[in-house]
């Protein structure tokens, strides 16, 4: 069974970065297809970014390309993402996700698609 736990959360001010780590155990990052999600009060679980099993492919979100950054460290059994240029709008409660996966390009951007999740860590940008 896939566990995740994400960390490094927190509250910052605008155009101000942070990275985000999510740690698995019970499994490999290599055979799992994984990505970030997020959650802002009173809205539904939106899609951030994905990456493929070894890392080769990326998917993200319009609103994020180009400020966020998707990554996964194998032997660390880690994934990242990296914030940049943070803004009040990218505040939420930021998920991890996992999901086998056979093929190494899947990049899945819809939540239902993943069943493994982590406790989410907050996110707050100030203006």
């Amino acid at each position: 069974q896939v566990q995740l736990a994400e960390s490094g959360g927190g509250l910052l001010q605008a155009w101000g970065s942070l990275r985000l780590s999510c740690a698995s155990s019970g499994g490999t990052i290599t055979t799992y297809a994984m990505a970030w999600f997020r959650q802002a009060p009173g809205k539904e679980r939106e899609f951030v970014a994905a990456i493929s099993r070894g890392g080769a492919y990326t998917n993200y979100e319009d609103s994020v390309k180009g400020r966020f950054t998707i990554s996964a460290d194998s032997a660390k059994a880690t994934m990242y993402l990296q914030m940049d240029s943070l803004k009040p709008e990218d505040t939420a409660v930021y998920y991890c996700a996992a999901r086998y996966s056979a093929s190494d390009r899947s990049t899945a951007a819809m939540w239902w698609q993943y069943n493994h999740w982590g406790q989410g860590t907050q996110v707050t940008v100030s203006s």
